[in-house]
């Protein structure tokens, strides 16, 4: 049985760039005659607004958007991650990093790499048990080893996106170990969303392109822990008038609720759908788009 999601971050209401996101999972969903969850990504409370998760679960409703079960909050399901730590630190792919990101960027100095703007330089392993482990230093946060010496798996992760075709990416140049429990306490995305998706039985994930970069340190998470993969779709994201993704940190304006059918059309055609032949209202127009999109994606 298909079962897809939604898993928004309640930093903020959802804007056009979320809304289009929502909309290709709840149209994959229903192509599929499948499932369609929403989950709310609160991990990260320090950057949570209040407030704004019940907000998005209206904007969803006023759109027509309805899960097909009630909505999960990740902030009260820390007892998964801690077993899948547990498990994971039992195993040896687990193990506890005492680098603070000063330390990280003068190992990788030394080493000659600098940073590209905007981006995270790669963990160089320092703590790792061959590598001497902790060095003295106390532990700051627990990271997934990637490299092909622990149980004789490969860093480099290729898979299959259902529209961008064949991905790759090597994790341990990449990315390097990355972090599975952060220094301040807080659980990180990357092991959250892969216990969650395991334990809701997610068979599809649909969401904006921006995160196909996560894919394979998922994967390989996925590996660890002994959990299938779902299929992927990266679909396409909203750009604000720069040229950039449309996001909270770059101004989005919340969606006006008072119109979602405009804001729903708008979604639509970022999608490449075309729109109902005659005036419509949301249902019917959801129905025309669901019928383009088995067409062009149900399968």
């Amino acid at each position: 049985m298909y079962v897809g999601r939604f898993a928004p971050s309640p930093t903020g209401p959802l804007h056009a760039g979320s809304l289009v996101a929502a909309l290709a999972s709840w149209l994959d969903a229903r192509a599929h005659d499948g499932q369609w969850l929403v989950r709310i990504e609160d991990i990260d409370a320090p950057r949570c607004v209040p407030g704004a998760d019940q907000f998005i679960l209206r904007q969803l409703q006023a759109c027509h958007l309805l899960p097909d079960a009630a909505p999960v909050w990740q902030s009260r399901r820390g007892a998964l991650y801690r077993q899948a730590l547990d498990r994971l630190q039992a195993s040896g792919w687990a193990y506890p990093c005492g680098c603070s990101r000063k330390d990280i960027e003068a190992a990788q100095t030394a080493r000659g790499s600098r940073r590209a703007r905007g981006a995270e330089l790669p963990y160089p392993g320092t703590c790792r048990p061959e590598n001497g482990g902790l060095h003295g230093r106390p532990p700051r946060a627990w990271r997934l080893r990637t490299g092909a010496s622990n149980a004789d798996e490969a860093s480099v992760v290729s898979w299959i996106d259902r529209r961008l075709g064949r991905q790759q990416q090597d994790v341990e140049r990449a990315v390097g170990d990355f972090v599975l429990l952060r220094a301040d306490g807080l659980w990180a995305y990357q092991l959250a969303v892969v216990v969650d998706d395991a334990s809701q039985g997610v068979t599809h994930v649909v969401r904006g392109e921006d995160l196909a970069d996560n894919t394979p340190r998922q994967i390989l998470l996925q590996r660890a822990l002994g959990l299938p993969a779902p299929a992927y779709l990266h679909a396409p994201l909203a750009l604000a008038a720069d040229g950039h993704k449309l996001s909270k940190q770059n101004g989005a304006r919340a969606l006006d609720l008072s119109d979602p059918l405009t804001a729903l059309q708008a979604a639509a055609a970022r999608l490449d759908l075309p729109p109902p032949g005659r005036p419509s209202g949301i249902g019917e127009s959801l129905a025309h788009w669901t019928a383009v999109w088995r067409d062009r994606w149900g399968r």
